[in-house]
């Protein structure tokens, strides 16, 4: 495979609008590895209680690329409580020996009737990865968008230490180098960072991010209410404002459904909303 053959175009499926209720405004929502122990239908009746609008259905447990008849079951629970779904959470990680599968993710993410699939870039960081392995995982990603805007698909990596978008200049790269008019990056902020360098960065990215997972960690991996971290998130989501990204509540305090409401309420006023008020 030369990096001229696998360059992504806009592809023979016409990309479709990104999820979300009116264009242009936040999705909010819930990446459905929060509660990975809940049944997908438990998953999704909690969003809907929660007055959120989409999910990140992922692939880990509640919707695997070689079962179509859980992905549509998933579809089925998503659509029956008034969800979208925004995105297919896969685990596709961009390197040798991971292409064969991605046909079958693309496809399911279409089942689920997901815009976009989320992947990671590589499985090393970008201070550690040597350029014969940045170089593979390019490539490798430069095929998976080509497979996707075939599908009609976006495709974004999970802003995260360990690959090669875990630093905002080693982002930026990584889209330049694949050059795909389908792919953009997922954000959150880097673990331990002062907000005020998590802004600094997302600023940066802001015009390449289509969806961020929002939680509140600090210090290191301790998880703490939203709110005690909400001046971060309303002004990310300020930055945000107007282009159409999805804000995910992703792995709140002690993996709690009990707390999900409250979480919600938080997110709505960080992104400066009312309730839905749903039907």
């Amino acid at each position: 495979m030369t990096e001229e053959s696998s360059r992504s175009t806009a592809g023979s499926v016409p990309l479709r609008p990104p999820t979300g209720p009116e264009a242009g405004r936040t999705g909010l929502g819930l990446c459905s590895v929060t509660f990975r122990r809940l049944p997908a239908a438990e998953v999704a009746r909690r969003a809907a209680d929660a007055d959120l609008e989409v999910i990140e259905w992922g692939a880990d447990v509640h919707a695997p690329a070689g079962e179509p008849g859980t992905v549509s079951a998933v579809r089925e629970a998503t659509d029956r409580y008034g969800l979208a779904c925004s995105s297919y959470g896969s685990y596709f990680r961009a390197g040798r020996g991971e292409l064969a599968g991605f046909p079958a993710v693309a496809r399911a993410a279409v089942l689920l009737g997901a815009p976009r699939i989320r992947v990671w870039a590589g499985a090393t960081g970008s201070r550690s990865a040597p350029p014969e392995e940045r170089h593979e995982t390019v490539s490798c990603l430069r095929e998976a968008a080509r497979i996707a805007a075939d599908h009609g698909l976006l495709l974004a990596p999970e802003f995260h230490g360990g690959t090669l978008t875990d630093t905002v200049a080693s982002t930026a790269r990584l889209l330049d180098e694949v050059d795909a008019d389908n792919v953009r990056t997922y954000w959150q902020p880097p673990l331990d960072t002062p907000a005020e360098e998590a802004l600094a960065g997302l600023a940066s990215l802001a015009d390449r991010v289509c969806a961020v997972h929002a939680f509140s960690w600090w210090p290191g991996n301790n998880r703490l209410p939203l709110a005690d971290r909400s001046d971060l998130w309303a002004a990310a989501l300020g930055l945000l404002a107007g282009r159409g990204v999805e804000a995910l509540l992703e792995f709140v305090p002690g993996d709690d459904p009990a707390v999900l409401a409250r979480e919600a309420a938080t997110l709505r006023r960080c992104a400066g909303r009312t309730p839905a008020g749903r039907p």
